[in-house]
């Protein structure tokens, strides 16, 4: 759930951001988020969260 969460935060900081200085639209902003609640509740969203946390274990296994 921790992961998930900060997953969350960071990506409404992106979208924040990308309304005030990347010339996103609020609306185009809006549409981004409803399409996130629909895909929650699809059948893809197993998928997706696999997916997710295949790519976080991937990004959390680089050594620097």
């Amino acid at each position: 759930m921790a992961i998930s969460f900060s997953v969350v935060v960071l990506l409404a900081v992106c979208v924040v951001v990308l309304v005030r200085k990347g010339g996103l639209k609020a609306g185009h902003a809006v549409v981004c988020t409803l399409l996130g609640f629909y895909l929650a509740s699809s059948s893809m969203a197993p998928a997706i969260s696999e997916l997710a946390t295949n790519v976080a274990r991937l990004i959390s296994g680089i050594k620097f």
